[in-house]
Order: C-alpha cells, then structure tokens, then sequence
C-alpha cells in the first residue's frame, strides 16, 4: 500500500480495505472520501490517486469562490445600491405610518374568513371572494403575501356579501387607486361628508359615499 501527497496536504491512501483501515487512523482528518474501485491493480489505482490528489485543490478554490460569490451576491440584493436619502427615509416612515393606521382602523378579513361568514364552499374557500374581487364588488389590500377584505364592505344582512354601494364607489375610482390607495380612502375624514370616514358611512349613508368618490375623482380631473 502507498500513501501518495500533495503540497496543499490532501492525501490519498491506495490499497485493499482492510490496509486503507489499518492506516486510517493514523491520519488527523475530520472527513474523508473512500472510493471503491472493483476492478483495478496496485499500478492503476496509485494513478488515479495521483490524479485525485492533482485536482482536489483546484476544485477547494472553485467551491472557496463560489461561496465568496454567493456570499457577495446575497449581500447585494439585501444592502441597498446607495445610501437612502432623507426623503426616502421620510417617505418611507410615512407609509409604515399610513398602513399601520389602515390595519387598525377596521377588521381585515381573510378570504377563509369571508367565506366562513357568508356560508361559502369550505373546499376552496378563497374561490367566491377573489371572483368578488375581480368583479369590483369588493376590494382587498396585500399584506405579507395575505389578501385581506374590508369587514366595512361586506353586508351582515345579506349573509356578508358585499354592500351594492361599494361596486358603485369602485367603479367610479377604477384604476385610479390600488387596493391600499382604496383602504386610504376610506379610512380618512372626507370633507364632502363632512369629515366623516366613508367606511363610517358606507352602510347608513351609501349615496353620499358614492357622490363623494365622484367629487374625488372630478377633483382629480381639473387638478
């Protein structure tokens, strides 16, 4: 049996199994690679450890560099390209603030919720809600990967479909406002109601919450 070495210290050991065993423990390595090889002498198979021996280096700086390169990569996409400035960081601060208010100023729903309150399909109980989405007859905010429904716009009379008026105030906004830009709108005192929230009054005052999208989305116009 023969113990062949290379410069960077990697040794391969050639022999029969019980001489690579024997020889083993001599060896102060926290892992080792065995190789069976069935059909092979003692000539043929010192060479190809030889060749083993050669490439392990190369193959240590590969894996060495590519960890240096995932490592690089992930602390690209985390550390931003260039300092925020202050108006980011303002900006930044104010929409924590903003969605922060819209998650505490009504019940948000999940689709599983509004399907159980409204006596839905408990098989695929996200199907009734998202259609009524699709269709604007309600609308929902995005929130870590969670689509919630506003508890305002459903109608418990009704066995929790949503309130007619709500397509009205959505179809007049139509792209205008995003699910969270809708939230802002109904959370905030309006002045067409007389500083009162439209989610306040959507259910007892339905025509002045529509009138007052209108008056938005005309303001918006000869902005």
């Amino acid at each position: 049996m023969t113990a062949i070495r290379d410069p960077a210290a990697f040794a391969t050991l050639v022999g029969t199994p019980s001489e690579v065993r024997s020889r083993l423990d001599k060896f102060k390595a926290e892992q080792v690679i065995v190789l069976p090889v069935a059909r092979a002498d003692a000539k043929h198979a010192s060479l190809l450890a030889q060749m083993l021996a050669s490439v392990i280096p190369f193959i240590e700086t590969v894996l060495h560099e590519q960890n240096e390169q995932t490592l690089k990569a992930l602390i690209s996409a985390v550390v931003p390209k260039a300092p925020p400035t202050p108006a980011m960081l303002r900006e930044a601060a104010m929409l924590a603030r903003s969605r922060t208010a819209v998650l505490e100023g009504a019940d948000w729903l999940t689709a599983a919720k509004v399907a159980e309150l409204a006596g839905l399909s408990a098989t695929n109980p996200s199907t009734q809600p998202n259609k009524w989405k699709r269709e604007r007859r309600i609308f929902a905010i995005h929130h870590n990967g969670v689509d919630y429904f506003p508890g305002y716009g459903l109608e418990p009379e009704a066995d929790w479909r949503p309130r007619k008026a709500l397509k009205s105030v959505l179809d007049v906004f139509g792209d205008e406002k995003d699910g969270w830009g809708l939230a802002y709108w109904f959370l905030s005192a309006n002045s067409f109601l007389g500083g009162r929230r439209p989610q306040d009054v959507l259910a007892t005052r339905p025509e002045e919450v529509i009138a007052a999208a209108n008056d938005e989305m005309e303001s918006v116009a000869h902005a």
